[in-house]
């Protein structure tokens, strides 16, 4: 009831439009959907970065994920991917969607990203300890891989309904929201698990569970990088309550 009470709120926000970007990225028109903070708040401004999954596209993200709307004080970039191909589907690249690997497509979206976040530093007061990542399927994968090869810049991550590659060997410890679905019929449980086992020994968590909020669960560590685990039933999808709980997640981190 809580949650439910806490997304009809944040749904009720005002918002201003978001700003459609442009950035040529090696030669490359890049795209991203802006969105200023639209409530004012003492001192800096938080970073949000979020990632479509593989053939969508960064006003869809927008308009389902919502994160600008919950969180009204940061600035929240919903980023445009290129047709790439897929790990698990669309070989071609016919579709929208983020390297899955360290060098992959010439790291193209690893410059865009860099390319992107030093706009949004001279263009915002932003807070450098409050810079976060999340995406859904192949942005997820994305969030991992800026975990593993750009992890010093940010507070935490919260990817949704994704499994991280080999390349994750590299990444730091960091604070982690994972969302899955048990009948995820693209990608399993099994590989999201395997996933979550690596990043809860990274992070020296505690094996014991405990409950953080409706449909999650909270791994603690001494350390302060704790993982929680939100499950639902919804398959593939991304869950309509899922932003409200990212973004209590980013709030509760800033980078130490």
């Amino acid at each position: 009831m809580l949650l439910t009470l806490i997304i009809a709120s944040f749904t009720c926000a005002q918002t201003k439009d978001p700003e459609p970007r442009l950035w040529d990225v090696n030669g490359v028109k890049r795209e991203a959907l802006v969105f200023a903070p639209t409530v004012k708040t003492v001192g800096k401004s938080p970073l949000v970065f979020d990632f479509h999954g593989h053939g969508g596209t960064a006003k869809h993200a927008a308009h389902v994920h919502q994160l600008h709307r919950v969180w009204p004080e940061a600035v929240v970039v919903y980023m445009q991917g290129l047709n790439t191909p897929g790990k698990l589907t669309d070989p071609e690249g016919k579709k929208t969607g983020w390297q899955s690997g360290p060098g992959d497509q010439k790291d193209r979206d690893l410059n865009f990203f860099d390319v992107v976040l030093s706009s949004m530093r001279k263009d915002f007061n932003i807070d450098e300890k409050r810079i976060y990542s999340t995406g859904h399927s192949n942005g997820g994968a994305f969030t991992y891989l800026l975990w593993a090869k750009r992890g010093d810049l940010f507070a935490a991550f919260a990817p949704v309904a994704a499994f991280a590659g080999p390349y994750f060997i590299e990444a730091k410890p960091k604070p982690l929201l994972h969302a899955a679905s048990e009948k995820d019929p693209l990608v399993t449980i099994g590989m999201q698990q395997r996933t979550l086992d690596r990043v809860k020994r990274l992070n020296s968590c505690n094996n014991m569970a405990e409950r953080w909020a409706e449909n999650c669960q909270i791994y603690p560590s001494k350390a302060g990088t704790s993982v929680i685990v939100c499950l639902h039933d919804e398959g593939h999808r991304y869950p309509e309550w899922i932003p409200a709980v990212i973004i209590r997640f980013f709030k509760e981190h800033s980078k130490q």
